[in-house]
């Protein structure tokens, strides 16, 4: 695994330490609705403040297409943080330029200050440098706790980390190892769960996964298209007709790695998708002509749990089966309980991430007996399917 500098590393006391957080929070009228990403950087905050930094926070927010739209402000969601903070939080209205020096002049130990969103300008999605280096000439250290961002090579995510002396914040850390452990050094048996719609969407990271995983759990519209590769009639079900040949491939390099997919061997069925709808459990070789799999069946689901119990590691992206419209909701739930359960009883390193995945193990209300859940989504996906985020490059140190 690369080394990184974390916040143990260095010492920000006095220093203006340029903090890249992740505020890119959903908001509802005006209000951040979801406060989790702003709680989840706490931990860095504390450290560097009770260290004496100068916190300088840098964030995106939306998408305002490189111009100043204060529908994309920063100003609220730094409301926000002082509330949790407990503490006052000042706020520039820009990233860069007079303001900014400005303000950033005027923070004293200890202190926080929220800059505006780095996309009201061009240069943040260019990765430009010169836009790098004055947000450089704010900062004497550069700190990244923002995993969830690590996969765009931005000037705030990327080029930043090479002007300033860099480390990891305490959530790109946890992120980091939590990920390490899953993939990158697992203890193995090692399992994957996969659910979703789309093959499609998931190529990169199925190749990827056969390649290193002992067993491979499919679920929803996936395991739908793997069932139909072999030639199981799935009625109304969604997959993917063109995708056929492609999931034949995948099973057969799996065969060959020694890696074993799991599929459904039974499904619950509706003749429509909604909430509370009459359903029957069938074999999945004897699905109604006019009915579609919504989830897999409690057969399958006793059988995926039975197997999780023999393995050390699993990572899990995407829900088994439609799990927003009960009662579709059943095997997701029992499965997300039997992995927190063997969490809990130290016998499974558990990772999750991505998509609505963090959704569907809140809804099973096993969130925090899982090893480790990201929120990070699409930096989450990226890793899981073996690529190299520009954010996380940027740390490694250069030996």
């Amino acid at each position: 695994m690369p080394v990184f500098h974390t916040l143990d590393d260095i010492d920000p006391r006095g220093k203006r330490v340029l903090l890249r957080a992740d505020l890119n929070v959903p908001m509802k009228d005006g209000r951040v609705s979801d406060d989790a990403r702003l709680t989840r950087l706490i931990p860095t905050l504390r450290d560097l403040s009770t260290a004496g930094a100068k916190i300088v926070i840098l964030s995106h927010f939306g998408r305002p297409d490189g111009k100043r739209n204060e529908k994309y402000s920063l100003r609220p969601v730094a409301e926000a943080l002082q509330i949790i903070w407990k503490k006052p939080v000042a706020f520039a209205p820009d990233c860069i330029g007079p303001e900014a020096a400005s303000a950033v002049a005027a923070l004293q130990p200890g202190q926080i200050l929220v800059l505006e969103n780095t996309r009201f300008h061009p240069g943040e999605e260019k990765n430009d440098a010169a836009f790098a280096k004055q947000l450089a000439a704010l900062g004497d250290i550069y700190v990244n706790d923002a995993f969830s961002a690590a996969h765009r090579a931005h000037a705030s995510t990327e080029a930043l980390a090479h002007l300033l002396p860099s480390a990891a914040g305490r959530l790109m850390q946890a992120e980091l190892d939590a990920l390490e452990k899953a993939l990158g050094n697992p203890a193995h048996p090692l399992a994957a769960l996969v659910g979703g719609s789309k093959i499609s969407t998931k190529l990169d990271l199925l190749e990827n996964l056969v390649a290193k995983v002992d067993m491979l759990v499919l679920g929803g519209g996936m395991a739908n298209t793997f069932l139909a590769a072999q030639g199981v009639d799935v009625g109304k079900s969604l997959y993917e007709p063109d995708m056929l040949d492609t999931a034949r491939a995948i099973a057969a390099k799996a065969g060959a790695r020694g890696c074993r997919i799991v599929l459904p061997t039974d499904a619950v069925v509706a003749m429509q998708l909604k909430a509370n709808i009459a359903t029957q459990t069938v074999p999945v070789a004897s699905v109604p002509a006019d009915a579609m799999m919504l989830d897999i069946g409690p057969q399958s689901a006793r059988n995926v749990a039975g197997l999780l119990a023999s393995c050390k590691t699993l990572v899990w992206n995407g829900p088994l089966g439609a799990f927003e419209f009960p009662p579709f909701d059943r095997a997701t739930v029992e499965v997300a309980q039997t992995v927190a359960a063997l969490t809990k009883q130290g016998k499974l390193l558990s990772v999750a991430g991505g998509g609505d995945t963090v959704a569907a193990v809140a809804h099973a209300k096993a969130l925090d007996d899982f090893s480790y859940v990201s929120a990070a989504g699409g930096a989450f996906l990226e890793w899981m399917e073996g690529k190299t985020l520009p954010g996380v490059a940027a740390l490694q140190i250069r030996r």
